[in-house]
Formats: C-alpha cells, sequence, structure tokens
C-alpha cells in the first residue's frame, strides 16, 4: 500500500508540475519576445495554468463522423504511455525495474501508435497528413536514439539506469562521448515534436496537425501527455550523461536547464524543412552513432585485454 500511495503521489506530482510548466514556458517564451507573458490570474499569473485548465475541461464534446470509441481511447492511450514511462522513476527509494533502459526503449516505440490512431480516427485530412509525418520521423530517428542507448549501455554492461548513476560517480560519460550527448538532445526534440522539429503540428500547412479534431478534455490529456514528456526526457539526459543524484540541488539545477533549454529553442529557432530531417536521421545521426559505437566497443576490448 505504501508503494501504491508513493506511486500516486508522484503521478500527481508530474501532472501538477507539468501545469506550472506550461506557465514557466509561456513567461520565458513572452520575455524572448519582449512582452509579458500571463500576469493577470492571481500573483504575475500563478494561477493561469489552473484557468486554462477549467475552460479546456468545461468545453462540451461533439462527435461528428468519427468512431466514438476510438476518438476517446486515443488521447488515453497517449497520457498512459507518457505516465507509464515514470516508472522507470525511482519512487518509493527503489528502482522498479532492473532491465530500465529495455522498458524505455519498448515505450518510445510505441509511442507512434496513439499519434497514428488520432490521425486516423479524426476523419480529417489535414490528422492524416499529420500523423503520417509523425510515422516517418519517429521511424528515422529511433534507430539512432536506440543506439545512442546502445552506447550507454556498453558503457555500463547493464541494462539498468541505478548501474548508469553508479557508474558516473567518479567520471561523468558527458566528458567521454560529448558528441553523443549532444545529439541524443536533438533527437529527443523530435521525439517531442518540440522546435525546431515540431513538423507533426506544423501550423502553417497541417493546421495544427494530428490533433486538429480534439479539443476539451481529450486535447487536455494530449497536452499533459506532451508536456510530461519534457520533463521525464529532462530527467533521463540529466541521469544518463551527468549521473547526478536526484535528490541534491545540482540535479534539479541540471533539470531545471534541460527544461529551459528545450523551451528557449522554440522561441529562437525557426522550423526545419522536411526533407532535411530525413536527411539527417538517416545519414548523419546513423553514421556518426554507428561510428560511436565501434569506438566505444574497441575500448572496452582493450581495457578488457589490458586486464
Amino acid at each position: 500500500m505504501a508503494s501504491i500511495l508513493n506511486l500516486i503521489v508522484m503521478m500527481l506530482s508530474v501532472l501538477i508540475s507539468v501545469a506550472f510548466l506550461t506557465l514557466l514556458e509561456r513567461k520565458i517564451l513572452g520575455y524572448i519576445q519582449m512582452r509579458k507573458g500571463p500576469n493577470k490570474a492571481s500573483i504575475m499569473g500563478l494561477l493561469q495554468p489552473i484557468a486554462d485548465a477549467i475552460k479546456l475541461i468545461s468545453k462540451e464534446w461533439s462527435f461528428l463522423y468519427v468512431n466514438k470509441i476510438l476518438f476517446m481511447f486515443s488521447p488515453l492511450l497517449m497520457i498512459t504511455l507518457s505516465m507509464l514511462m515514470w516508472f522507470l522513476y525511482p519512487w518509493s527509494n527503489n528502482y522498479l525495474l532492473n532491465n530500465s533502459f529495455m522498458l524505455l526503449i519498448a515505450l518510445l516505440g510505441l509511442n507512434v501508435y496513439p499519434v497514428m490512431l488520432i490521425g486516423w480516427v479524426s476523419n480529417n485530412n489535414y490528422a492524416m497528413l499529420g500523423s503520417i509525418r509523425s510515422i516517418a520521423q519517429m521511424i528515422s530517428f529511433e534507430i539512432s536514439l536506440f543506439l545512442m542507448f546502445f552506447i550507454l549501455m556498453m558503457l555500463t554492461e547493464s541494462y539498468s539506469l541505478k548501474d548508469l548513476y553508479k557508474s558516473q560517480y567518479s567520471f561523468k560519460f558527458v566528458m567521454l562521448i560529448l558528441p553523443v550527448y549532444l545529439f541524443f538532445f536533438t533527437s529527443m526534440l523530435i521525439e517531442l515534436n518540440r522546435t525546431p522539429f515540431d513538423l507533426i503540428e506544423g501550423e502553417s500547412e497541417l493546421v495544427s496537425g494530428f490533433n486538429v479534431e480534439y479539443y476539451s478534455s481529450f486535447f487536455t490529456l494530449i497536452f499533459l501527455a506532451e508536456y510530461s514528456s519534457i520533463i521525464f526526457m529532462s530527467y533521463i539526459m540529466s541521469v544518463m550523461f551527468f549521473g547526478m543524484k536526484i535528490n541534491s540541488l545540482q540535479f534539479v539545477i541540471l533539470l531545471m536547464f534541460h527544461m529551459m533549454l528545450i523551451i528557449w529553442m522554440r522561441g529562437v529557432l525557426p522550423r526545419i524543412r522536411y526533407d532535411k530531417l530525413m536527411m539527417m536521421c538517416w545519414t548523419d545521426f546513423l553514421m556518426i552513432t554507428m561510428m560511436y559505437n565501434l569506438y566505444i566497443y574497441l575500448i572496452k576490448e582493450i581495457m578488457m585485454n589490458m586486464n
């Protein structure tokens, strides 16, 4: 019962964090564009996320020429997969699984299905185009992303995030494989559909993309899933390459740095061209990550022979 209670508290904490992450994003984007951002609701706009949530949830539902069950199920599947990734967080003072990497790779691979379902069941050409873009984009970058995970598995000789943290007690992996960290951060932007890789939600040509037919509480679920993934990916990058203790001030600062960097990029970078993204995923990322896999393998072999 204590473990279940800890898990429920963690999930509620994530959802509250998502609400105020949206406020942080709007404030940062406001100051980048030389304006104030939300500042009317309560003190300095602190209650703006709650006001937005009430406004969204209070909208009525209507279904026009769609499969109602799948239409409602798709956002639920999206938020469920996003919340399942938080099972890898060390809640209740323990890691849940020894094969954390395997679960993470499986969940990242499944994330394409709710987006595909949302585009297909919406019965809208723009939504379908957005979901097709999503499938092509995710297939293209996930191959190199999994190879990056494999580099870290070889360094730690384990599938566990706990061993990954222990391996960096005296030496941080970011100092050994800094380019891989930069490529991983770029891949996370593609996974999160964030600028400059927000091609799935290209407003200029797809009218908001795959979620164009969603509103009310269904849109809220999609929104929560996307922003909780931002927090989780920032956590994963902090653990994988810096190995900070999660209850330390340095870890919190690093986590906030990654989240603010993702938000800052939305305010300063233009959207990349789609064919440029495909070229980058299938040539640059794939070739360099394969070379780094060979590089780490050779280092491990040399060290074993020396011993």
